[in-house]
């Protein structure tokens, strides 16, 4: 080989030989710089991680406050429905008991009594007294002979034959009384049907 073209190789190799001894500087260089930035994003992200550990931790005490919150407000109103059922029917006793004394004076009044028509006329005014005393709660009756036979209102106890042909399929008599208590039907009459 000519001298010439020896040299061109070696210079060629030294050419290339500085070439990657400047990309290995250059990529040490990036490098740190890279570990920099890698160190204040380590730092970053450890802040950001910290911060979020604790608004999970204060979120976590809140559901926790909330819970108990909830489980407190569940015991306190089924103690307070319970209260309530005890005292539910105590207006209405309140509203009985005059009606009760009426009948003790009554009984008390029934063995000396002389007079029939006085002592009727006592217990009448005794069934007037409980009867306006119910109403005024709510109680009304069902109003049921001579009207149709109406399953909603009424619980057929018998049929009987009727001679007059309107009251084929209606009540004929009322053996007990139904009752509405609110417009709600808390007792059906008993009640004989013409057929």
């Amino acid at each position: 080989m000519d001298n010439n073209s020896e040299e061109n190789m070696i210079s060629e190799n030294e050419d290339v030989k500085n070439e990657v001894i400047d990309e290995s500087n250059a990529n040490v260089s990036d490098e740190s710089s890279e570990n920099n930035s890698n160190d204040s994003l380590k730092s970053e992200s450890d802040k950001e991680l910290e911060q979020l550990k604790n608004e999970v931790a204060l979120y976590k005490d809140k559901y926790i406050r909330l819970i108990a919150e909830f489980e407190n407000f569940k015991k306190r109103t089924i103690k307070e429905k319970i209260e309530f059922s005890k005292r539910a029917g105590e207006d209405i006793y309140l509203t009985l008991l005059p009606v009760l004394d009426d009948f003790e004076r009554a009984m008390k009044s029934i063995n000396s009594a002389s007079d029939v028509n006085a002592l009727k006329e006592g217990v009448n005014l005794i069934y007037s007294k409980f009867k306006s005393t119910l109403e005024a709660q709510g109680l009304k009756e069902i109003d049921s002979i001579g009207t149709p036979f109406n399953t909603d209102l009424h619980e057929a106890i018998t049929n009987i034959e009727t001679p007059d042909e309107d009251m084929k399929g209606k009540v004929v008599d009322e053996l007990e009384k139904g009752y509405f208590l609110n417009d709600k039907i808390i007792r059906y009459a008993k009640v004989v049907v013409g057929k």
